[in-house]
């Protein structure tokens, strides 16, 4: 498999900040792609890359190693909407980062010239194949190999007779589902276990995402670490118990805002939607010594439920998280108060 080549990337990733309201409110949210989030261009692409990327890569590697059915499955893809979503990738990765990807549609073959990871990449003029499967593993598919020069996570819904799944999950980067648990499951049912999710847990999700469109969304998490696979199943050789988040541990803290954007595109014609996912990290140091974003983050803990909670992990840890936050407003007085005068 091709290495990551050195290429001037961007040195920080996108930042996104989604308890900035201060109120924890479980909605669609849905904005327009290309909303101001204050990233400048970043915020009108699908998919974003910054220095981090080897990292990322590594991770897919990584994972796709152990066992690809772990992290990819498909449930009734078509291979017509396959090729349609795929040959959006390439497309939108080559108009979007020409300096990164260079797209031939002109030959026999379709081929993508990937610059981060070395690689080029032979399609069938259908999208439907992917010739020659380079990766190590092999490429399983063209939806494979495109997921694996990116660093979102990648998922296909599909709806046929007003009944919808999801047709395709690339998921290298879990944190509280799995794509072997929720491959061909309806939104509905997806989302059964978050609180809160009653208003919008509708079909209606559905439609927005196929007909309309392009949107972006932007969730988040509290993590102890910063590790971005978090499948339950550790990889093999791990020990489980060292690999199973830790919670919150105030004699030792370590905190991290676990942020997913999401970007959604809809293809009507097939009546279907693909979803990118960008995982990224807030610093809880940065967080707690910054009142802009310590104190919404705060007031968000403050207002969310039991059930929410629970939900989130956070039920056992929420005073101890909220004291060590409001810590650093302390940390910031004694800064000032000791310099020089």
């Amino acid at each position: 498999m091709g290495a990551a080549h050195e290429i001037a990337l961007p040195s920080v990733a996108a930042r996104y900040f989604p308890p900035a309201s201060g109120k924890y409110e479980v909605k669609p949210n849905l904005m327009p792609l290309g909303t101001d989030f204050g990233n400048g261009p970043a915020d009108k692409l699908t998919f974003q890359f910054d220095a981090s990327f080897a990292e990322y890569r590594k991770v897919k590697q990584a994972a796709r190693a152990e066992r690809l059915s772990k992290y990819y499955q498909t449930r009734d893809f078509a291979p017509e909407v396959a090729g349609t979503v795929c040959r959006f990738i390439a497309r939108r990765l080559a108009a979007e980062h020409p300096n990164l990807f260079v797209l031939d549609e002109r030959g026999a073959e379709v081929t993508l010239r990937c610059a981060l990871t070395g690689e080029t990449l032979r399609f069938g003029p259908d999208m439907r194949r992917v010739a020659g499967a380079p990766g190590d593993p092999p490429y399983a598919d063209p939806f494979d190999a495109l997921a694996a020069q990116v660093q979102e996570d990648l998922a296909v819904v599909r709806r046929v007779d007003g009944k919808d799944w999801a047709a395709a999950i690339h998921l290298c980067f879990p944190y509280r589902w799995t794509a072997e648990e929720k491959i061909g499951m309806d939104f509905v049912t997806m989302h059964l276990p978050v609180p809160g999710m009653e208003t919008f847990r509708k079909p209606g999700m559905v439609t927005n995402m196929i007909k309309f469109g392009p949107f972006t969304r932007v969730v988040w998490e509290l993590s102890a670490d910063d590790r971005l696979n978090h499948h339950r199943e550790p990889p093999p050789g791990i020990d489980p118990e060292a690999w199973r988040e830790r919670p919150f541990d105030p004699q030792h803290p370590r905190l991290f805002l676990r942020v997913e954007r999401e970007v959604l595109h809809g293809f009507p014609e097939q009546e279907a939607g693909l979803l990118a996912v960008r995982v990224s990290f807030r610093s809880g140091e940065e967080i707690r010594q910054d009142a802009a974003l310590r104190e919404p983050l705060c007031k968000t803990i403050e207002s969310m439920s039991p059930e929410a909670l629970r939900y989130k992990g956070l039920a056992e840890s929420r005073d101890a998280i909220l004291d060590w936050l409001r810590s650093g407003a302390e940390l910031v007085v004694l800064v000032f108060d000791a310099r020089p005068r």
